[in-house]
């Protein structure tokens, strides 16, 4: 291979690893100010705490946004959805779901926080939240965070699995109001305000088991700088081959 080949491919390889590794960077930027947005207006939302009534949860102008929301109602008498796979502390869980009915609008999907397994080998909750104790047939004055439902990630295999309580391997509102029977669901779920006595282990941590705005920045400057150390090694292997 000559000389000039070699060069050729070298910085071939050089160039693509570069843009290789500037793109990541890019990605990992857009990722940080996404998420920083969002921990934004989720602080602009909870500094002021209007409360919106519940049926803006419907509202599909807002899907993506966050409304501080209180409403009166009651919960459907139907099965717990328990999201699985979540960790709390370090202490592998489920996330339980319910289904409330404001007086003045349609069912919405209520996320009560968080539970310890009762059964790790079956993946079972509580049988207190299986059968809904202290929330049937009661009314109630909710209120907390309306949010989109926490991100599917990969699809794989079914998002639910009917049983006493639902099991769910990820939050599909339209397989959530199939199962219980409801034409649709609204696209934002009421995160429960920690204050109120109902539920369980609860938080409005917008990103849970996520990296944050800073880890996602960090990882930016080490694509960045992986670039810029391909770009300086093919610089110097070029200088050191002309001066021979």
């Amino acid at each position: 291979m000559s000389l000039r080949t070699t060069r050729i491919v070298g910085w071939t390889a050089a160039v693509l690893a570069i843009v290789a590794f500037v793109s990541l960077g890019q990605w990992q930027l857009s990722r940080m100010q996404q998420k920083q947005a969002t921990l934004d207006a989720v602080e602009r939302t909870l500094a002021t705490r209007a409360a919106a009534p519940l049926s803006v949860a419907g509202d599909p102008a807002r899907a993506r946004d966050y409304d501080w929301s209180a409403g009166r109602g009651r919960f459907v008498d139907r099965p717990a959805f328990v999201l699985d796979n979540q960790i709390h502390d370090g202490v592998p869980g489920l996330r339980v779901y319910r289904l409330f009915a404001p007086v003045d609008a349609p069912p919405l999907l209520v996320d009560l926080g968080w539970t310890p397994l009762a059964d790790r080998k079956t993946r079972l909750p509580k049988a207190a939240i299986v059968r809904g104790d202290g929330l049937r047939g009661r009314d109630l004055e909710l209120r907390g965070l309306l949010a989109p439902p926490p991100s599917a990630g990969l699809a794989l295999g079914p998002a639910l699995v009917p049983g006493d309580a639902v099991l769910m391997t990820r939050v599909e509102l339209d397989a959530i109001a199939t199962q219980a029977g409801l034409p649709g669901l609204p696209p934002r779920v009421l995160r429960v305000d920690p204050a109120l006595d109902v539920g369980y282990a609860r938080d409005l941590d917008v990103l849970p088991n996520t990296l944050p705005p800073d880890k996602h920045l960090g990882y930016a400057v080490q694509w960045f700088g992986l670039a810029l150390a391909v770009l300086v090694i093919a610089l110097v292997l070029t200088f050191r081959t002309r001066r021979r």
